[in-house]
């Protein structure tokens, strides 16, 4: 199998496993139970922003905003994290590292730019968000990002 193959066979089951709990368990009311090191996570844009954006976590991830913000510099791909910014520099827009690629797509998670390179994605350009070698975002901490976006990208 390849690599891709592989990687897409993984996030399949992983998707399935933690699809099937919270069919087993009540759907959205338990995404809590799953955000691991950010348990108050839920899939609105102002939570994303505070859990995620905005905060490290329990595991030593580094927040986004340490890097993507405009207060002392020019954000990495001009993607600017912080609070004002965020939803007009996600939603519908292009990628500048990656013609052809929208940073989020509402409604399609796995079309969105911003999910394939905090997956670390095969074809992503660059590296596996955030930067280095991790901590990366828990299968949960995607999972509630991915239910987000496949919701629609509300900007609540």
């Amino acid at each position: 199998m390849t690599a891709k193959g592989l990687v897409m066979l993984r996030k399949t089951l992983a998707t399935a496993v933690l699809g099937a709990a919270l069919v087993a368990t009540g759907c959205d009311e338990t995404l809590e139970d799953i955000a691991g090191p950010s348990p108050t996570l839920t899939k609105t844009l102002a939570s994303i922003q505070a859990e995620i954006f905005e905060a490290s976590d329990s595991s030593g991830r580094a927040a986004c905003v340490q890097c993507h913000t405009d207060v002392g510099r020019t954000p990495p791909a001009g993607l600017n994290l912080t609070r004002n910014a965020a939803y007009n520099a996600l939603i519908d827009v292009a990628s500048t590292e990656k013609p052809g690629a929208v940073r989020v797509v509402p409604g399609d998670p796995d079309n969105s730019y911003l999910v394939q390179k905090l997956e670390g994605a095969p074809g992503i350009v660059g590296q596996r968000m955030p930067r280095g070698s991790g901590p990366y975002l828990t299968e949960g901490q995607m999972l509630i990002i991915r239910r987000w976006i496949a919701e629609g990208a509300a900007n609540n």
